[in-house]
């Protein structure tokens, strides 16, 4: 397997997809001439044209009922938002169009469109520019959500993505454009929508996170290693559907759960996964579960009360240690 950049698996996503399918288009902010705010759309404006690969005025309400438009048409647009923070902008046409257009229509209209770009926290780009939207997302029925961490589940997760027949999200993390990993070079590696992967095997307590969280709970994993403790990280990759039969597997091989996501607490997903695991695996917990969120605040520009409010390794490793009554 080659090994590439999170960015340049994304590229060979949207490539190998244009390539195979020509209903396939990107369209956005300065995704053409630019090759997109963070290079992900390198090179497709000389490979693909003016017509797949559309740049648009700084309109996402307009563009993204366009791309509505063109999924009811049979086309599959892929629409990228050059940060989820200025989605909020389109979010009618997201949640009132696409998200319900199958079911308002009787079944007359599939809305094959995907939705991409960068979530979450960077460095000092402070509350409106640091959002991870995820759970808001998620939170509307017909639509899917995926949120990959690695550069691999991030080029099979879009292709799955651009494939599917429903609206879906899918969440970039805006630090980790540079991470690389292996990535499989095969044109129909996909990876299926609602399957969760075990990042790492344990056996005394179960971290279950997702995005650029997967690699907090890594380093909390070797941390906690190095005093005896055996974290296992369930990565969720899927978010709507979500691959609760791996939910409910590693609880019930640890019976100890600290859950972490980059987002609020209130209303979060980690609340709904909490919940899940009450309803479901109650009886397999040693332990009340834990959580570890971005503070209660709008994300604040100084950079020491920044790094206050993000989850980090060492509130990772004090909540395991919690959950172990260490």
């Amino acid at each position: 397997m080659a090994v590439i950049t999170y960015r340049e698996a994304l590229n060979q996503a949207l490539a190998e997809e244009m390539e195979r399918d020509p209903d396939v288009f990107l369209m956005g902010e300065e995704v053409g001439v630019y090759n997109g705010a963070y290079k992900v759309s390198k090179g497709l404006l000389d490979r693909f044209g003016e017509m797949r690969v559309v740049d648009t005025p700084i309109t996402e309400l307009g563009f993204t009922g366009l791309g509505v438009g063109a999924a009811m048409t049979g086309l599959r647009p892929v629409i990228e938002f050059m940060t989820y923070n200025f989605s909020l902008l389109a979010l009618d046409q997201v949640v009132h169009s696409a998200a319900k257009l199958l079911s308002m229509s009787g079944g007359q209209f599939k809305i094959p469109i995907t939705f991409r770009g960068p979530t979450g926290a960077a460095l000092q780009l402070a509350a409106q520019h640091s959002q991870a939207l995820e759970a808001m997302y998620a939170h509307f029925p017909g639509m899917k959500i995926v949120v990959p961490g690695t550069p691999a589940d991030a080029k099979g997760l879009l292709k799955a993505a651009i494939r599917d027949d429903d609206p879906v999200a899918v969440f970039e993390g805006e630090m980790l454009y540079n991470l690389k990993g292996e990535v499989p070079e095969d044109d129909d590696f996909v990876i299926p929508l609602g399957v969760a992967e075990v990042k790492r095997e344990g056996r005394d307590v179960s971290i279950i996170t997702h995005g650029k969280m997967v690699h907090v709970a890594l380093q909390a994993a070797a941390q906690l290693e190095k005093d005896g403790v055996s974290a296992e990280v369930l990565d969720l990759r899927s978010l709507r559907p979500l691959d609760v039969d791996a939910i409910l597997a590693t609880v019930a091989k640890t019976n100890r759960v600290v859950l972490v996501e980059e987002g609020w607490a209130f209303g979060g997903i980690t609340a709904t996964v909490a919940a899940l695991i009450q309803e479901e695996a109650f009886d397999h917990l040693d332990a009340p579960i834990l959580r570890v969120t971005q503070a209660d605040v709008p994300m604040p520009y100084a950079k020491g009360l920044e790094k206050a409010a993000k989850p980090s390794v060492e509130l990772v490793v004090e909540k395991v240690n919690r959950v172990l009554y260490r």
